[in-house]
This record gives structure tokens, C-alpha cells and sequence, in this order.
């Protein structure tokens, strides 16, 4: 059997990345999800009707027919993004983009020997193109050019391609290239620095909240001490031992606040072996549940452990997340349970994460991993839910949701290839773990 290396595993996960974290984005995102249909419609429509136009309204010197066609039906599948496998989605989304835009437009400015609508049709059709990602545009830039310069060699001029009229528009094309590319980087590091003023904003309230805290707790020793001197009053005693209980969960929650704070700021890609059993379990121990019935109803189902490539501290810092979710959800409709279930043994190992609170409404669903949505408006900065994605995107795994309202919420957490679990964390079932 041939074992591919960790590098190599490396290598091609890099190569996926944007690949995967722009289908999850048009998954997630109806806005994103919406752009994507109108250049599909936009290209599917525009292909035949420019075919009309360049051939019998302004005659140029070539026209294709099929490769119009073939363009116009690269174009169909776009309107359903949402119903691609992962997989299939990258390999459509390359051979799309490299076909469609560099290979398309480059042979018909070459056949055309460099016609000044061409000229301009090119530099348009790389500006749309280097609004994807741009690793994503650069492959299928670099792709689709020698794609389209080989066939001109085979079916045009091969001695045009080294012409002052080919060769003068490559520095243009570049500089445009780079401008785009620096804009996108612009945009990208003023998202990351409103991340990390906010995660920095709670880092700072969480650290102030401390002082009361601490405090308050003083305050309740020294009269549990003065109490001790008196008669015993148990409504006296009650009242202080739930300040002191309050006191202490607050103290987990602002240690909650500060994990997923620094989560923001620090390198999410996979570094470690996590067997998710000693994940789960770490969270349980360290979620601040506010009496032993809340955590009554959390339960724990290990169908099979497995151990996946990521960072024991953020995976603590996503579960976390999904356990507080789910008891926020049970709290708002006042019943349900929280089902965590460890599926090793699936085809895609995968997490569980199911509570049957209020579930979410199905015009809200698509909106929540959005960064900085959070619903009801009050309910938390909107961050929670984006980073898990985020987190899991950087491990080359998915999150997903499937939910209805007033019913349930499934989190499904889908690893890629699961490594080698130590005996001694593999469990035949447990059903409940403390």
C-alpha cells in the first residue's frame, strides 16, 4: 500500500485549502451563494449573445461557435454551487475558471492577432478572475494562458505569440494582477485587524471583570466566618454558598471569553494528534454548568474515537462554543437535551454536536456562520460560529448545520483522513461521560 508523507499530505492540502474555503463560503453565505448565480447567468447568457454581436454586427476576424458553447455550459452548473460535493467543486471551479477566463480569452486575442476589443476583453476577464482567490486565480491564470498559447501554436501563427503586439500586453496584465491582488490583501488584513481589536475589546473586559469578582468572593468567606460564630441560619447560608457557586462560574466564563479571544489572534493550522474523546471530555470538565442538572442533560455517545491533525486548544475552544450554544438554546425554550455523539467508525469521522432547544429557522440557518451575525441581536458578538468554521477550514475539515425551528439543531464536525488512535483512548461506547 502506498502511504503518502506527511509533506506531501501538507502540499495538497494547501492546494485544496481555497478550493474548500470557497465552497464553504458560497454554502454559508447567501450573498456570496447569490454573486456566484449572477456570473453564471451573466457568463451562460453573455457567451451566445457577444457570438451574435462579434459575428454579424461587428465582424472580427475569428469567431467560434463551440468554443461559445462549450463556454456557455461551463457556465450552467454554477446556478446549483450549493449541491456539489467538495470535491466535485474544486475540480469544476478550476476547470471553469481556467477555461472560461485565461484560456477562453487569451486564444481569441491571439486568434484574433491582438484586435484592440480583444485586448480590452482579456484585461476585463482577468480583472474577474483575480477577484477569486487569488490562488485560485493565479493556477487557473498561469493554466489557462499556456493552455491557449499551445493551441494557437497547433491551430494559429506560432511566431505571433512572440510579436511586440502580445509581448507589450504582459506588463499591463501583470501590473493589473498585482494591484488586484495587493487590494484583496488590504481588505483581508483590515477584517483580520477588526477581529483582533474585538477579541482584544473582550480580552479587556473579561480581565476588568476580574477585580469584583475577587472581591465579592473575599466578601463571602469573611461572612461565612462571621456566620460560624452564630447560630446557623440556613437561608443566610444558602444565599452566600449560590454567591460563591455565581462567583465561580463567572470566573469559567471570562476563562471562556479569553480562549476563544486569543483563538482570533493566534495560527490555526494543524500542529498535533487530537483524539476528540480527550477533547469532548476536556470540555465537560471545564464548562461552567450552573447546577448538576444542566449537566444532567448533556450526554456523550462514542461510537468510535479517532484522532484527526489540529490543536487541542482550539478544538477545546469550538466545542466549547457548540456545548454553550445548545444550553443557551435550551435555556431560551425551556426544555431539551444536549446528544454529543463521536463517530469514528463513519466513512468521514465526524462529531455530533445535537441539542433539541429552539432550533433555528431555516431563513436564519444559512446566516449563521456568518461573522458577526448572531441572533437574537443581543445574543453575543457573532464571532462564536465563524471562527469554529474558520478553525476547521485552517484543518482542512468542515462544519455544517442542520436544523428546525422550535425542534433541534445537528452540528455534523466531518475530519479529513483520521490517524492511527492509541489503544488506550478507544472506548466501545460510552454513554455518558463526567
Amino acid at each position: 500500500m502506498h502511504v503518502q508523507s506527511p509533506s506531501g499530505k501538507r502540499w495538497q492540502g494547501k492546494l485544496l485549502q481555497p478550493f474548500l474555503h470557497f465552497h464553504d463560503a458560497i454554502e454559508h453565505t447567501p450573498v456570496r451563494r447569490a454573486q456566484v448565480r449572477t456570473l453564471a447567468l451573466i457568463g451562460a447568457l453573455g457567451m451566445p449573445l457577444y457570438y451574435a454581436l462579434w459575428h454579424y454586427f461587428f465582424p472580427q476576424e475569428y469567431e467560434s461557435p463551440l468554443l461559445r458553447t462549450i463556454s456557455a455550459l461551463l457556465f450552467l452548473p454554477a446556478l446549483w454551487p450549493d449541491r456539489f460535493s467538495n470535491t466535485w467543486f474544486s475540480v469544476y471551479l478550476f476547470l471553469g475558471l481556467t477555461f472560461e477566463l485565461p484560456f477562453f480569452f487569451t486564444y481569441m486575442f491571439l486568434m484574433n492577432h491582438a484586435a484592440a476589443l480583444w485586448m480590452h476583453s482579456l484585461l476585463v476577464a482577468l480583472v474577474v478572475l483575480f477577484h477569486f482567490d487569488t490562488r485560485i486565480a493565479m493556477l487557473a491564470y498561469l493554466s489557462g494562458t499556456l493552455l491557449a498559447c499551445l493551441a494557437f501554436a497547433v491551430f494559429g501563427d506560432p511566431a505571433f505569440l512572440l510579436s511586440g503586439d502580445v509581448l507589450q500586453q504582459l506588463p499591463v496584465h501583470w501590473f493589473t494582477i498585482a494591484v488586484l491582488s495587493v487590494v484583496k490583501v488590504g481588505r483581508h488584513v483590515g477584517a483580520q485587524e477588526k477581529l483582533a481589536g474585538l477579541a482584544a475589546g473582550l480580552g479587556s473586559v473579561a480581565h476588568e471583570l476580574r477585580t469584583p469578582l475577587v472581591s465579592v468572593e473575599a466578601n463571602v468567606r469573611g461572612l461565612q466566618r462571621k456566620l460560624q460564630d452564630r447560630p446557623p441560619d440556613a437561608a443566610n447560608l444558602e444565599a452566600l454558598a449560590r454567591i460563591q457557586f455565581e462567583v465561580r462560574h463567572m470566573h469559567h466564563m471570562i476563562d471562556l471569553f479569553l480562549l476563544s479571544a486569543s483563538a482570533v489572534n493566534r495560527k490555526l493550522e494543524a500542529n498535533e494528534a487530537v483524539a476528540m474523546h480527550d477533547s469532548v471530555a476536556a470540555v465537560l470538565r471545564r464548562y461552567p454548568f450552573t447546577s448538576t442538572a444542566q449537566r444532567d442533560i448533556v450526554k456523550v455517545d462514542v461510537r468510535a474515537d479517532f484522532t484527526f491533525p489540529g490543536q487541542s486548544e482550539l478544538c477545546v475552544v469550538i466545542l466549547l462554543n457548540l456545548l454553550r450554544n445548545a444550553l443557551k438554546s435550551i435555556h431560551r425554550a425551556g426544555k431539551g437535551r444536549v446528544r454529543i455523539i463521536i463517530d469514528g467508525a463513519h466513512p468521514v469521522p465526524r462529531l455530533l454536536f445535537i441539542d433539541t432547544g429552539c432550533g433555528i429557522a431555516a431563513n436564519r440557518l444559512p446566516l449563521i456562520f456568518d461573522r458577526f451575525y448572531s441572533y437574537p441581536a443581543h445574543n453575543g458578538s457573532g464571532i462564536g460560529l465563524a471562527l469554529c468554521r474558520q478553525i476547521m477550514q485552517a484543518w482542512q475539515a468542515r462544519i455544517r448545520c442542520v436544523a428546525r425551528e422550535g425542534a433541534y439543531a445537528i452540528f455534523v464536525l466531518e475530519f479529513p483522513q483520521p490517524l492511527p488512535v492509541p489503544t488506550h483512548t478507544r472506548f466501545p461506547s460510552i454513554h455518558r461521560a463526567r
